[in-house]
């Protein structure tokens, strides 16, 4: 079943499951009292602990290899991906959620630009409407609260997206030898050790009190494997479609204050909201229809190409050593 999916679609049901579980994080760092230091530090440290467990399960001896495999990513995604923590939880401390939900909206449209100019990687018209539509969507959400805050903490936010973009970016043009692209994932950790090393020096290494440290552990369990299914997802979609998809973060991570604390989201946020649904539930629709087309028409699946050919290359080096086995004999 799952195989029989477009490539496309794959992509999006992964950083969807993803973004459903990273959306309580914002409500939790708001909820927290913690100072930012030893926040960050447990936060690595449990982080990096569970993705390098799930690495090491996965991998086994090879996951050197596998580390290595991933090329510059090694370097540029541990430390947008540490930038981007840093960045989102000093700046949810120095100003409003509604501000920093607007700066990351600016996300997929920075990762786009960042793959266009630095690696020549084109998004179709369709992918560039939904990014336009969709970031002000949530710019519509988060108006509310525009202006709560210090300039500081909106300079500290224009971080989030440049990190966030960074590494989607980064990740997706990683090419393996398969249809997939290269396993980023394995290079988390490293993230999570550039996330944590800052806090010793700043006095992180402390334990915080009881009920801050039972919402630092509730982050701990499911920031993991959001962040493993949002790290896969650059393996089958751009990293600007993948931000995009991380939009949907303003939407639940909303929905979950009202239902948290009884804040009524405005009309505004209703309306952000609903074209928000309405972009990528219609982009998605139309995606498969034109899949569905193209297979009705007898045309092959693009995606399926590479494998194709790697197969046919393996048959015909097999008959070709069978040949030279007959004339030897």
């Amino acid at each position: 079943m799952w195989k029989r999916l477009p490539f496309r679609l794959r992509g999006y049901l992964i950083t969807m499951t993803g973004v459903l579980l990273l959306s309580p994080d914002a409500l939790l760092v708001k909820d927290t009292q913690v100072d930012v230091a030893t926040f960050m530090f447990w936060r690595g440290l449990l982080l990096g602990s569970l993705l390098l467990l799930i690495a090491v399960l996965r991998y086994g001896r090879a996951l050197p290899a596998a580390i290595r495999a991933c090329g510059p990513a090694i370097w540029w995604c541990p430390l947008a991906f540490a930038g981007s923590a840093w960045a989102f939880v000093i700046a949810n401390r120095l100003t409003s959620a509604g501000n920093v939900l607007v700066m990351m909206n600016l996300a997929p449209l920075v990762a786009g630009l960042i793959g266009l100019l630095c690696f020549g990687q084109r998004l179709r018209r369709q992918t560039w409407v939904v990014i336009g539509i969709c970031v002000t969507g949530a710019s519509l959400m988060a108006a509310g609260e525009l202006g709560q805050g210090s300039l500081l903490g909106l300079a500290v936010a224009l971080f989030v997206p440049a990190s966030i973009a960074i590494n989607t970016t980064v990740a997706s043009v990683q090419k393996g030898d398969r249809r997939r692209g290269v396993d980023t994932t394995v290079v988390l950790p490293l993230g999570c050790l550039a996330m944590l090393l800052p806090a010793i020096p700043l006095g992180g290494v402390q334990i915080p009190p009881p009920d801050d440290m039972q919402r630092i552990a509730l982050m701990g369990l499911l920031l993991p494997a959001a962040y493993f299914l949002i790290q896969t997802g650059p393996r089958y979609l751009p990293g600007a479609e993948v931000s995009l998809v991380m939009l949907l973060e303003t939407l639940v991570g909303t929905l979950l204050v009202w239902a948290w604390v009884g804040e009524v989201p405005t009309l505004l946020a209703f309306l952000g909201g609903g074209l928000i649904v309405a972009a990528m539930l219609l982009s998605g629709l139309r995606d498969l229809h034109r899949q569905r087309r193209k297979a009705a028409a007898g045309a092959p699946d693009a995606q399926r190409l590479p494998q194709m050919a790697a197969q046919a290359q393996e048959d015909s080096e097999t008959s070709c050593q069978g040949e030279m086995g007959l004339e030897r004999r």
